[in-house]
């Protein structure tokens, strides 16, 4: 790489550079200058064609550049450089000189602001010699005075480490220029003291100690700080900023002078506990702090060996609140690790199988306990069915046994509160107080002396100050993928309320995207991914307009997740599942199903046979592919009409009535659509079936009643269900689940079935699923597995996959229909819309025949009234063989209509000639 070879040369351009400031501050902004600036490597890469990199390379290899050699002008970059390559290609081996050197230029295109004109001496077209320019300029931005933020139209995921941090401390920079912020010290007489910022826009208050304005000096209490690992954020910039203008260039150039020995958790790269020494240190305090001045460690042993050695002496030490939570957190989790690890050697032959709780774990959940009690932050992502909820349950108790924790949050969907409650009480009988009623209700309920406090995520929202009020030791967020959008104000709050130890419960933590993994992983360890920005910049791909194309490093993401992360998949387990048998029921359409089912499915070849889709043909191309699921059902479901029309209704009352007929069978009836279990009901009604039913229009405070008599009751023998109020219920009772209808989504399909199959079943489940031959429903037999890949790769630590390509939504939309190999055929003809479009044809040419005619009359007219008006009265006759020629001429240029009428075409310009042309009509028949 071309570096700057010494420090007067560097002098020399710092010095260009700063004359070049001093006139630009005079002057408009340079936008050549602007534009280099903010270069990226990226976009020089484009610049330099297909072989962009490969030119790069050889250009740090190949060639040689003294910082002498560089000129920066007003409108100019210029690099002479020496060409290895040239220099001993003479046939003695001896330099050459005058043909070794090679310059390059480079200028902006006329009117463009952001192309480049590259040019090299030596070479036609793109080469290493510019690559060797654009790699010195890069580097060399500071030295000439071209430090700008990279140009914020190229993606993030394309900057190289150095832009991504420059663009990362811009943004940072500019909002501290633009927020606003009230702002308190805590001392006055001095620069270096510690403020209190307080946020107009989130009302948010946080604690800055600004002690330099270089990167890492100072220290602020808010989240960004502690995870972006840039060494400031922009509560600290704005603070420097205030203090620059009230204390003056000088004061600000005075050291903070440090009294006494700190220690505190270091938020860059190297992530872990420093020492800050006195700014006159002795010798004690320097030989005890050693190495971890400029370096830090995370052995917590360590850092107490020598906390006690400080202590001992006498020394003052002080250790900030960050830095002894961490340290207190650490050793526990060095003493449960080894207690952990003793468990997890055997899980299936530990004790504690037997005696942690008040039910026998299997081992793989014993051995899950184990995990996360080690861990102390953890997620738990095994498959919906095997057994979280318990799982949850028993870390927080062995923690409670061995870790002495009082006080655990469980945040969870509205609908599963009272079942945490009941799991609870059924398995450890600990207290539990769950969060309902009023505002001022709720906040007693959090105060209470209760071990376990459940809530849901919307009361998270409103009741943030009570909870930040009670010292939680641990919570556990179940279904944490409600907090995958790592944006969101749900998001941000819930990883902002403070813990020890934190848990997350999720089948699902990766749904759609990296991002959500990213989420729920900073909710557990903010650091172990490090800031979003570099993040989604190591592991997103992206094209040159920022849409996601794919993703990489996918076996370094899960290396990073191991220690945090345990996935166990259900064929893992599946020894200690009980068994499960599924069943394809295949029904023959009626011919009226089809004949709706053929007009959707045409609609939707005509939309994706488009080369782009507007947001009305997204619509309808759902709307379409939703009619003819819809259609499989019944034709009811779509022009809710009698008579209905459904084979599938006739073979789901002959599979009841023989189902119910074996006293054993508790049945869960899952369908897409509420509309279809009304007609379910009308069978069940006719069977003499007790059933119950649960959608997402059942309020939340009588669902517990329904699935207790779904549970309890045994002449209540189905219970029928929409995904949308399924969610995390569990059904150990049934042992058969039909769905009417295959979801579009194949993780929705397992979630239904898991609701029966799941561990506390003792009975073998047996799934049905009715699919309508010949239709879009069997066709996606074929395809519910196709969303799989990227959590598998993402989560599934034994994974050898690296890299998973995306395509936008419409772009599977697509691929999916293409793989559904749906039928393509020509629509029938609408002979009543034919005939009007026919009619509507007809009129229109009509009425141009009328419009042209008109305006020949008129043209003709025109003209001759333009010839008397403007002619001599007293000029004579017009020549007839003038005329005879003129007519032979226009009649070279004339058609003739289906009449045989003479047809002359005007072509005009524009549209503007078109009304300059009636305007002179109109002013010579004006005249008239």
């Amino acid at each position: 790489m071309a570096t700057t070879k010494t420090s007067a040369t560097e002098k020399k351009l710092r010095s260009k550079s700063r004359q070049s400031s001093k006139s630009k501050s005079k002057k408009k902004v340079n936008v050549f200058h602007q534009r280099l600036g903010s270069l990226t490597f990226h976009q020089a890469t484009q610049l330099l064609g297909d072989e962009g990199g490969k030119l790069f390379r050889q250009g740090s290899r190949f060639t040689e550049i003294d910082p002498d050699d560089v000129f920066l002008g007003g409108d100019l970059f210029r690099v002479r450089m020496l060409d290895v390559e040239e220099k001993y290609s003479g046939a003695d081996d001896a330099p050459t000189a005058a043909e070794g050197y090679v310059i390059v230029t480079m200028t902006l295109q006329s009117n463009r602001s952001k192309q480049l004109q590259l040019n090299c001496d030596h070479c036609d077209g793109h080469c290493h010699h510019v690559g060797a320019a654009f790699e010195y300029l890069l580097d060399a931005k500071t030295v000439l005075g071209l430090a700008e933020p990279p140009d914020e139209s190229v993606a993030l995921e394309h900057l190289t480490e150095s832009e991504l941090l420059d663009r990362a401390v811009a943004d940072r920079r500019k909002r501290a220029e633009e927020e606003t912020f009230r702002v308190r010290t805590l001392d006055s007489s001095t620069p270096w003291s510690d403020y209190i910022v307080s946020s107009y826009n989130t009302g948010r208050s946080y604690r800055v100690a600004l002690r330099g304005t270089e990167p890492f000096a100072s220290y602020c209490s808010c989240p960004d700080f502690r995870t972006n690992g840039l060494g400031t954020c922009k509560h600290i910039m704005h603070v420097a900023l205030k203090v620059q203008k009230r204390f003056g260039k000088s004061k600000m150039e005075e050291p903070y002078v440090r009294t006494h020995l700190s220690l505190r958790l270091h938020y860059g790269d190297d992530f872990g506990l420093r020492f800050n020494l006195p700014t006159d240190p002795d010798s004690a305090t320097t030989e005890i702090a050693g190495d971890l001045v400029d370096r830090s460690t995370t052995d917590v042993n360590d850092v107490m060996q020598r906390i006690e050695t400080i202590e001992s002496k006498g020394l003052d030490l002080q250790i900030y609140p960050d830095a002894e939570d961490y340290i207190q957190r650490g050793l526990i989790c060095q003493t449960m690790l080894k207690r952990c690890l003793e468990i997890r050697r055997s899980p299936e032959t530990h004790p504690l199988r037997e005696s942690l709780l008040n039910a026998t774990l299997l081992p793989y959940q014993l051995d899950g306990i184990a995990f996360a009690a080690s861990a102390g932050r953890a997620i738990l992502a095994d498959d919906m069915g095997l057994g979280k909820t318990i799982q949850g349950i028993g870390t927080a108790e062995l923690l409670a046994q061995w870790a002495d924790i009082k006080r655990v949050l469980v945040v969870c969907p509205a609908s599963l509160k009272s079942q945490w409650r009941e799991e609870v009480h059924r398995f450890s009988g600990r207290s539990v107080q769950l969060v309902m009623g009023t505002g001022a209700e709720r906040h007693q309920q959090y105060a209470t002396d209760a071990f376990f406090t459940v809530c849901n995520y919307e009361q998270v929202l409103r009741d943030l100050e009570p909870i930040e009020s009670v010292p939680w030791d641990l919570i556990i967020l179940d279904e944490g993928q409600r907090i995958k959008n790592w944006e969101s104000k749900t998001s941000n709050v819930i990883r902002s309320i403070d813990s020890p130890f934190r848990l997350v419960l999720s089948g699902t933590p990766l749904e759609n995207n990296l991002g959500e993994l990213f989420t729920v992983a900073r909710f557990v360890d903010e650091n172990r991914l490090g800031s979003a920005f570099r993040f989604f910049n190591r592991h997103r791909v992206v094209d040159d307009k920022g849409r996601t194309i794919g993703y990489q490093r996918l076996d370094e993401l899960r290396e990073t997740m191991r220690p945090i992360l345990l996935r166990r998949t259900r064929a893992e387990v599946a020894k200690q599942l009980p068994d499960r048998i599924d069943q394809v029921v295949r029904v023959t359409p009626t011919e009226e199903q089809l004949e709706i089912h053929r007009g959707q499915i045409q609609i939707v070849a005509q939309i994706t046979s488009k080369k782009y889709l507007t947001e009305m043909d997204l619509l309808r191309l759902r709307r379409a592919l939703a009619m003819a699921r819809m259609v499989c059902d019944s034709t009811f479901l779509v022009n809710q009409q009698e008579p209905e029309y459904s084979s599938k209704l006739e073979k789901l009352s002959e599979l009841l009535t023989s189902l119910i007929s074996d006293e054993s069978r508790k049945i869960v009836l899952f369908s897409e659509w509420k509309r279809m279990l009304d007609r379910v009901e009308q069978r069940l009604d006719r069977i003499g079936c007790d059933y119950v039913r649960l959608d997402g229009s059942v309020p939340q405070k009588k669902r517990p009643a329904i699935v207790n008599a779904f549970q309890n009751d045994p002449d209540c023998r189905v219970i029928l269900m929409t995904n949308a109020g399924s969610t995390g219920l569990n059904l150990q009772s049934a042992n058969t689940v039909i769905n009417c209808d295959l979801p579009w989504n194949p993780a929705v399909l397992e979630q239904r079935i898991a609701r029966a199959h799941r561990m506390g079943q003792k009975n073998q489940v047996h799934i049905y699923n009715l699919v309508t031959s010949d239709t879009i429903e069997e066709s996606l037999l074929n395809t519910l597995a196709s969303k799989q890949e990227l959590a598998d790769a993402s989560l599934n630590i034994e994974s050898e996959i690296a890299e998973v390509s995306v395509t936008s939504g419409t772009d599977d939309l697509r691929k999916r229909l293409e793989k559904m190999k749906l039928p393509q055929f020509m629509a029938p003809v609408d002979e009543s819309r034919l005939a009007t479009t026919e009619a509507e044809t007809k009129a229109i040419a009509e009425r141009r025949e009328v419009v042209s005619k008109a305006t020949g009359d008129l043209v003709g007219a025109a003209l001759n009234l333009a010839g008397k008006l403007l002619g001599n009265p007293h000029q004579k006759p017009v020549d007839s063989k003038t005329v005879d020629d003129l007519t032979s001429r226009l009649s070279e240029s004339i058609d003739h209509d289906s009449k045989g009428r003479p047809q002359l075409t005007i072509t005009l310009e524009d549209e503007s000639s078109l009304r300059s042309l009636a305007t002179t009509l109109a002013t010579l028949l004006d005249r008239r």
